[in-house]
Formats: C-alpha cells, sequence, structure tokens
C-alpha cells in the first residue's frame, strides 16, 4: 500500500503548483462569486489536511480509521476541485482549469488502489470480528456448561474449617 500511497502523494504534490496559479480573489471583478474565494482558501487547506492524512496512512496503513479519513478527504477535495474547476474555466483560464484536471487525473489510478485497498481492509477487519464473536461466544457457551464457580471452604483469611 505504502507504494500506492506515494503515488497518491506524488499526483497531490504536483497539483500545488496549479493550484497556485489560481487567483480566485481576482475573478470577483469579473463577476464571479465570492464563495469561490473561500472555495480556493479551503481547498489549498484540504490538500494539506490530505497530504498529513496520507503520511498517516503511511505509516499505519493497517488502521482502518486512517484509511477511511484519507479516502474521505480525497472524496471531500476532487468535489471542491471539481466546483473550482468551473471558476477557473469561466472567470480565469480554461488551460488552467483542463490543467487542473489532468494533473488530478494522473492519480486515479492510486485513488482507485485506495478505494479497493479500503474495501479489502474493512472486509478482513470484519472477518476478524467476526472470529473475535465466534470465540467469545464458545468461550460463553464453555463457562455456562461449567456451571458457577463453588466458593471454597477456604474462603480466605478469619475463616475456620469446621471438624
Amino acid at each position: 500500500m505504502r507504494k500506492q500511497i506515494d503515488a497518491l502523494t506524488g499526483s497531490l504534490a504536483r497539483l500545488k503548483p496549479a493550484l497556485d496559479q489560481v487567483r480566485a480573489e481576482e475573478w470577483i471583478a469579473r463577476g464571479a462569486p465570492e464563495a469561490y474565494v473561500s472555495q480556493a482558501r479551503t481547498l489549498r487547506t484540504e490538500l494539506g489536511y490530505l497530504e498529513r492524512s496520507a503520511e498517516i496512512l503511511r505509516q499505519r496503513p493497517d488502521r482502518l480509521t486512517a484509511v477511511l479519513d484519507t479516502f474521505f478527504r480525497l472524496d471531500r477535495f476532487q468535489a471542491l476541485l471539481v466546483s473550482l474547476e468551473e471558476g477557473v474555466r469561466r472567470y480565469q483560464n480554461p488551460a488552467l482549469a483542463d490543467l487542473l484536471r489532468s494533473v488530478f487525473a494522473e492519480g486515479a489510478p492510486s485513488r482507485e488502489d485506495l478505494r479497493q485497498y479500503l474495501l479489502d481492509l474493512a472486509a478482513a477487519k470484519e472477518q476478524e470480528l467476526e472470529v473475535a464473536d465466534r470465540e467469545a461466544q464458545r468461550c460463553r457457551d464453555l463457562l455456562i456448561r461449567q456451571g458457577p464457580a463453588r466458593p471454597s471452604r477456604n474462603a480466605g483469611p478469619g475463616t475456620q474449617e469446621r471438624p
């Protein structure tokens, strides 16, 4: 999984210079909604969060929460990027919008690998829980068949045995 994470972070790193070219603040004069400014800011912030999330996943690929966090952050990032691309195309430069789209598309195989890994890891964790549940049930059944524990005649200090 580490190789896929490296590919994913590599494609995100290549996206950063293209995002730095987005000048949403200048779009307002061209009639763009101000929401694009906060959206561009949020997208840059999300990129940082996504990179940190991917680093945590690289360190602990067995953690379902790390995979879920990275996957959901990536999904949110993609949705924000698609919306911002529309603004870039309309208010700044269609070629830059195409660049954003193509650079993000380069990471499609690693995103698909992440999605598949998430499904596989979730299935493995589910299987582990089923095994643990069966084992716990087996232990409960065994304890029930043994009956309650009988108190010892020598229950503790200060108790005397009767002759």
